[in-house]
C-alpha cells in the first residue's frame, strides 16, 4: 500500500514537471538573448540562443548580473568571454535578478554545450509582462535569423 502511494506521488509530480515545460513559453531578443517564462509566474529565466553561442565560440568566462540588481529592458547586465570575441549580454525584460547560474563559475561552457537548459545565465523577476510583446517567438526569431544573416 505503501510503495502503491509512493509510485502515485511520483508519477503525480512527474506529470506536474511536464505540464509546467509545456506551458513555457521561449522568447528572443534580436540581440540574441532568450527568456523562458511560464504561463503562471512572474519569473523569467534568462540566456543566449545556440545561434549566439556558436558565434561566440567557446565561451571561458560568463559575468552575470548580481542578485538584487534592478534593470530596464534591453539593459546591459553583463558579459560573455569565448576564445573568439567578447560580447555583451542584455536583459530581454525589466525587472529584478532573483538568481545567477553558479555552475557558470566553474563551467562556462555549459553555454555552449546546453545553451537551452543547463546553461542558462540569469533569472529576473519581471516588472512589466507586456515587454514581453516586444520579443519574438521561435518561429519569428528564427525567420530573423534568416532574413539577416550577419546578426
Amino acid at each position: 500500500m505503501l510503495l502503491a502511494r509512493s509510485l502515485l506521488i511520483t508519477q503525480a509530480r512527474a506529470f506536474v514537471l511536464k505540464v509546467r515545460h509545456a506551458s513555457t513559453t521561449k522568447l528572443f531578443t534580436e540581440k540574441h538573448e532568450w527568456i523562458s517564462v511560464g504561463q503562471d509566474t512572474q519569473v523569467g529565466r534568462v540566456g543566449i540562443s545556440n545561434h549566439a553561442q556558436e558565434a561566440l565560440g567557446d565561451v571561458v568566462y560568463v559575468q552575470t548580473p548580481e542578485v538584487g540588481s534592478k534593470f530596464k529592458q534591453f539593459d546591459e547586465v553583463g558579459a560573455i568571454e569565448s576564445v573568439k570575441a567578447a560580447s555583451e549580454l542584455l536583459t530581454p525584460v525589466s525587472g529584478e535578478v532573483v538568481g545567477v547560474n553558479e555552475k557558470l563559475a566553474d563551467k562556462p561552457g555549459l553555454v555552449n554545450s546546453d545553451c537551452y537548459q543547463d546553461g542558462w545565465l540569469f533569472e529576473i523577476k519581471l516588472e512589466n509582462t507586456k515587454e514581453l510583446d516586444n520579443l519574438m517567438d521561435e518561429e519569428k526569431y528564427n525567420k530573423y535569423l534568416e532574413d539577416s544573416p550577419s546578426s
